[in-house]
C-alpha cells in the first residue's frame, strides 16, 4: 500500500539540500570542530583531560589569575558553560574558584599546583598533535587567522 504524499508548494528542492551540504561554512565549520575535538579528547585521555578542559586549563595559565568574565570571553562561552566545564576541575582540585578581592560578586579561577601538573602533563600531547595537525594543511597560519577573523 502507498501512501501518496504532495509536498506543500513552498518546500525546499532536494537539489538546493545538496549545494548548502556542500557549500555550507557553518555546516563544514561544525563537521572540522567536532572531529578536531574527538582527536584531541582521545589525545589527551590518557592524562584524564577532554580538550575543553585543556583549553581552560591553559587559559588560566597566567601570572595572575583571570576573572570568570575575561575566560568566557577568551574561550567564547558564556558563563553558564564555563561554570559546568569548571566544575569537574574544581572538583579534581586543578582549579580554585576564588572571590575577587575587589568585587565580591566576581570570581578569579587559580590554576592549583596539581592544574598546572595536569597541564604540563598535557603539552607534550598537545604538541604532537598539532604538529599532525599543521602537517594537514598547506597554510595552517592562513588558517588561524581566517579562523581568527570569524571569531
Amino acid at each position: 500500500m502507498s501512501i501518496e504524499h504532495s509536498p506543500p508548494a513552498d518546500t525546499v528542492p532536494f537539489p538546493t539540500t545538496l549545494r548548502v551540504r556542500d557549500r555550507c561554512f557553518c555546516l563544514h565549520a561544525q563537521r572540522a570542530a567536532r572531529a578536531l575535538a574527538r582527536r584531541f579528547d582521545l589525545a589527551l585521555k590518557p592524562v584524564g583531560l577532554t580538550n575543553g578542559q585543556f583549553s581552560l586549563l591553559m587559559a588560566l595559565n597566567r601570572p595572575e589569575p583571570p576573572n570568570m568574565a575575561s575566560v568566557a570571553a577568551l574561550l567564547a562561552m558564556d558563563r553558564t558553560t564555563l561554570t559546568a566545564l569548571l566544575k569537574p576541575l574544581v572538583r579534581r582540585g586543578l582549579v580554585e574558584a576564588l572571590v575577587d578581592g575587589t568585587d565580591r560578586r566576581n570570581r578569579r579561577l587559580v590554576l592549583t599546583t596539581a592544574g598546572q601538573t595536569a597541564l604540563a602533563a598535557a603539552m607534550p600531547i598537545w604538541t604532537r598533535e598539532n604538529r599532525r595537525l599543521e602537517a594537514l594543511f598547506a597554510d595552517p597560519t592562513r588558517l588561524r587567522d581566517d579562523l581568527n577573523r570569524l571569531a
